[in-house]
């Protein structure tokens, strides 16, 4: 699975310091982009994956990108935040390969890499710390680089430190553990899914590029995904449609035929399925101002 994760490439959005008060209290936040928070004081909770994070002082928490999440703070709180594209491979992330932990403890040299990325990185601190604002700004950047313009010992810099920081939060255990001779069939399922959403997909062509049949491959893709292969491409369609909704302004029938959809009610349905909303509904509720 390292192999995968030397394709890694991170791109910083924001990082800085923040001193908060009850204000910061939203519901219902998606992000395309990882987040991370070092908490310095006070307190405030977060809910994501269906569990409840008390932040507390000396420790971090991460956010995964594309997951809903709450938070609020009832009286006072202080952070360093950090939030990042991360991607390997097209489409594929660091959660598809890698167990994740959302909370660690923070050690002496955390602190740190923060004050160094904010040196390195001066004009990335967040202005308004609502939300849309931040995605919407984000997304509709031209370039995701765009605000990547300093020299190129600050930009490996900056990477390494990310790359730090992201490694306190990967369990050693992969998220699919994969043996044999379908390590790397089930390594470049994944890629071939990713880079043909908008294609017809099937378990009959996707065991077929892997060499095995089609119910050994179904097999081995529940016992290393904890899904049937069609759950995935769902899921994998719905995100990208997620992003696309965010940083366009195609019709909803369009969108639906990037991802894959043919058929513009089955699209709404399935996204609803998986988001909880439609996705007129979500477009209007993280998108617009």
């Amino acid at each position: 699975m390292n192999d995968l994760l030397r394709s890694l490439k991170l791109n910083i959005l924001h990082v800085g310091h923040a001193k908060l008060d009850h204000h910061w209290n939203y519901s219902d936040v998606i992000s395309p982009f990882m987040r991370l928070f070092y908490i310095t004081k006070g307190t405030a909770v977060m809910n994501h994956t269906n569990q409840l994070f008390v932040l507390k002082p000396d420790y971090m928490y991460l956010v995964p990108s594309y997951i809903y999440n709450s938070y609020s703070c009832e009286e006072y709180h202080e952070q360093y935040y950090l939030s990042f594209f991360e991607e390997i491979e097209p489409g594929l992330s660091v959660a598809n390969l890698k167990q994740l932990r959302f909370e660690v403890k923070a050690n002496a040299s955390d602190v740190l890499y923060f004050n160094r990325l904010m040196t390195l990185n001066p004009d990335l601190e967040i202005k308004n710390s609502t939300p849309k604002p931040q995605i919407r700004k984000v997304l509709t950047q031209k370039d995701k680089k765009a605000n990547i313009s300093f020299a190129s010992s600050n930009y490996l810099e900056t990477q390494g430190i990310i790359s730090v920081l992201l490694s306190r939060f990967i369990m050693q255990r992969d998220h699919v553990v994969l043996e044999g001779g379908d390590y790397r069939d089930l390594n470049k399922v994944l890629i071939y899914i990713a880079k043909n959403l908008n294609s017809p997909i099937t378990v009959e062509k996707l065991s077929k590029y892997c060499g095995l049949s089609a119910d050994h491959f179904s097999r081995s893709f529940i016992k290393k995904f904890g899904m049937r292969p069609v759950h995935y491409i769902q899921s994998r369609r719905i995100a990208r449609a997620q992003l696309l909704l965010l940083s366009t302004q195609d019709s909803l029938k369009q969108i639906a035929e990037d991802v894959g959809f043919k058929n513009a009610a089955y699209f709404s349905r399935i996204f609803k399925q998986i988001t909880g909303n439609t996705p007129a509904s979500y477009r209007k509720t993280h998108f617009n101002l």
